[in-house]
């Protein structure tokens, strides 16, 4: 098996347009939920989001591309860019047969479709539809683009698995490359979901926090007040490179993808199981696909939506597998700053903990104020502020409607 490392990053989230203002936000536990710009949301139960801000799509490109592109497209586009422009890759001088695209996404183009029924549904009844309709729907689409844009003509398809989406798609990629049928994939996902029907939803399956008067504070992973998680949108993208042509043309590193887990739930579809059975084997799963021990961890950047059952069942997963190296451990959501991407959500949690490792800061769990007594108050829940520690090696937990759970390691070069 072939090394898999990190050479480059691209960042659109709520709460900074570029990795490096999104990495500051995070360090300094900035809150990215705000009153929902989107649409009217006055009638909804929920009526804030965490949503891109200052985002103009202009300003990356041509206002008639953009008009062909849903938004979760257009982030897909503008993290891919940045990833690719940070890795220094030469289009000219890899082999574009070896370079794939492999992205997530666990909706797509939610609002494109939401407007076209509805001016249907407004209009005459006479059969009328957007020509971009389809190519603007459909999770495919953004790995076709990617590689239309930059000429790359390996590996090339969508992974949709809700809200594990893009760490099934970094996972994916980081196989393909280690099995030799790749050398570089992008890999990541996005998501734009930030719409009426979304809101509606996800309030209509009580998933959201409704703390309309506080947006801020509603995101509160493992606290004992947590009432759901607070809907974002955005786009995260990783340049995945074998070890040895990395070294070769000189590229910066990040760290190392160690391994991976994929397993499913075979419970509920959208509940966890109580006890987090599938969590820990899949944590289970990642660490042995790495060669690692729970010692050898010292980070987990966990799925940790502030979901009343989520939050519980994920920290019982840890201590099932960690036992007394649990409590060694820092443990933290970023979720309670950037609100939850769904299917996005795997790709900006990557690269938050591929510079956690690179930058030995573990950023925080923001809003806790008062620890669920279900949870093991031990536990480094990592609260309210960021911590500096050396990070060896750490665990990214995504887990999705349907069941689907999916952990990376991250280590060290």
């Amino acid at each position: 098996m072939r090394r898999v490392v990190v050479t480059g990053l691209g960042a659109l989230t709520p709460i900074g347009n570029t990795v490096s203002a999104y990495w500051d936000a995070l360090c300094k536990g900035t809150s990215g939920a705000a009153p929902i710009t989107r649409f009217d949301a006055e009638k909804f139960k929920t009526r804030f989001a965490c949503e891109v801000k200052n985002f103009n799509v202009e300003d990356y490109m041509q206002r008639r591309d953009a008009r062909r592109l849903d938004a979760f497209s257009q982030y897909a586009i503008i993290a891919a860019d940045e990833a690719i422009a940070d890795s220094g890759l030469d289009m000219e001088k890899i082999d574009l047969l070896r370079t794939g695209v492999i992205w997530g996404a666990g909706i797509g183009g939610f609002a494109t479709l939401e407007k076209e029924i509805l001016d249907f549904g407004a209009g005459s009844g006479t059969p009328r539809f957007n020509p971009f309709l389809i190519p603007k729907m459909i999770i495919d689409i953004v790995p076709g683009h990617i590689s239309i844009k930059y000429g790359l003509r390996g590996i090339n398809y969508a992974t949709v698995s809700a809200c594990a989406s893009s760490s099934h798609a970094i996972i994916n990629a980081f196989d393909y490359i280690r099995m030799g049928r790749a050398d570089i994939i992008v890999a990541g996902g996005s998501e734009a979901a930030v719409t009426a029907t979304g809101i509606g939803g996800f309030n209509a399956v009580k998933a959201l926090s409704q703390r309309n008067d506080d947006p801020t504070t509603a995101s509160r992973p493992f606290d004992q007040d947590r009432n759901g998680f607070v809907l974002g949108e955005g786009a995260g993208s990783l340049i995945l490179e074998e070890y040895e042509h990395a070294v070769k043309r000189g590229a910066k590193i990040y760290a190392e993808i160690g391994g991976g887990g994929m397993n499913a739930d075979a419970h509920h579809i959208t509940a966890p199981h109580p006890e987090g059975i599938g969590a820990a084997d899949v944590m289970r799963l990642a660490l042995k696909d790495a060669e690692m021990t729970t010692s050898d961890v010292d980070y987990i950047n966990v799925h940790g939506t502030s979901t009343p059952l989520g939050d519980i069942a994920e920290v019982k997963a840890i201590q099932q597998v960690f036992g007394e190296d649990a409590y060694g451990l820092n443990i933290s959501s970023t979720k309670s700053m950037t609100g939850h991407l769904l299917g996005a959500a795997g790709a900006i949690e990557a690269i938050a903990t591929v510079l956690a490792v690179q930058n030995d800061i573990v950023p925080p769990t923001i809003n806790h104020h008062t620890t669920d007594p279900e949870i093991d108050p031990k536990l480094n829940l990592t609260p309210n502020k960021a911590q500096e520690r050396t990070v060896r090696a750490a665990l990214t937990n995504t887990f999705g409607f349907g069941g689907h759970n999916t952990s990376i390691l991250v280590k060290k070069i």
